[in-house]
């Protein structure tokens, strides 16, 4: 029982890294295609695409992190990555801009550096 639900931590880890790359993929080529081009502004910059994202990442980030706090007593990849999640937050409360890139794109580095660091205090 209990390596199963290590294991499902570790996906849970890994799912957030994936999570954190497409977030950042996505502001990216957000802040490109609309505002160099003007391309797909409804599709990129729609705001339930940031909530939903927001909180499959507060979901993913909260379980897997806290549950590594559980295994291996390290608290550091929680906060880092409690702290990412705020930088996420706060993206949203600033608008569409380079502001809201740059918070999301710190936020989710440091949300995917928090899942590498749980999974490697895992062993």
């Amino acid at each position: 029982m209990r390596s199963a639900f290590f294991a499902i931590r570790n996906r849970l880890d890994r799912a957030g890294i994936l999570l954190s790359g497409l977030c950042a993929v996505h502001c990216v080529l957000g802040v490109v295609l609309v505002g160099a081009l003007g391309l797909g502004g409804e599709v990129l910059l729609s705001p339930a695409i940031h909530r939903v994202g927001l909180a499959l990442a507060l979901v993913v980030g909260l379980v897997s992190l806290g549950f590594g706090v559980l295994r291996h007593g390290r608290v550091m990849p929680l906060l880092l990555g409690g702290l990412g999640l705020s930088l996420m937050a706060a993206a949203i409360m600033v608008g569409h801009g380079l502001p809201e890139a740059v918070l999301t794109v710190i936020g989710v580095s440091l949300v995917a550096y928090a899942h590498i660091r749980n999974l490697h205090t895992a062993c």
